[in-house]
């Protein structure tokens, strides 16, 4: 699988909207993100055009509005950045990952039970 591009934290808080309402046009974009950012509706704009640009939002033109969908699915794209993190920070291994977290008091109890139960319904699969 070819590697999709990487976009800024401001960029993937725009895909989030888009995932979570594709399609969505402009207005309905900057709606959201204004509720939960400072960001004016020009800084929203050029976030849209650079994710079109790269090729990780395509567009429609109904009338004066522009609809947005987009090419790339949203695990998918998790689903890179987390390989990503763990070989960057723990050489790709993720037990040393979740060592540093569990000595470090990162995960609570429930998260702890969670991992377990998550590990135990797996073993079968694998």
């Amino acid at each position: 699988m070819a590697a999709l591009p990487q976009i800024s934290e401001a960029e993937f808080e725009v895909m989030k909207i888009v995932w979570k309402y594709a399609p969505v046009n402009t207005n309905e974009i900057t709606e959201h993100l204004t509720r939960t950012t400072s960001w004016s509706p020009k800084t929203i704009q050029t976030l849209i055009k650079r994710l079109v640009n790269k090729g990780v939002l395509s567009y429609e033109k109904q009338g004066r509005i522009f609809v947005y969908t987009p090419l790339v699915g949203k695990n998918e794209y998790i689903g890179q950045e987390s390989t990503s993190f763990l070989k960057r920070f723990y050489d790709g291994n993720i037990s040393k990952m979740l060592s540093a977290y569990i000595e470090n008091d990162q995960l609570s109890e429930s998260e702890i039970d969670t991992l377990r139960s998550l590990l135990s319904n797996n073993k079968g699969e694998n």
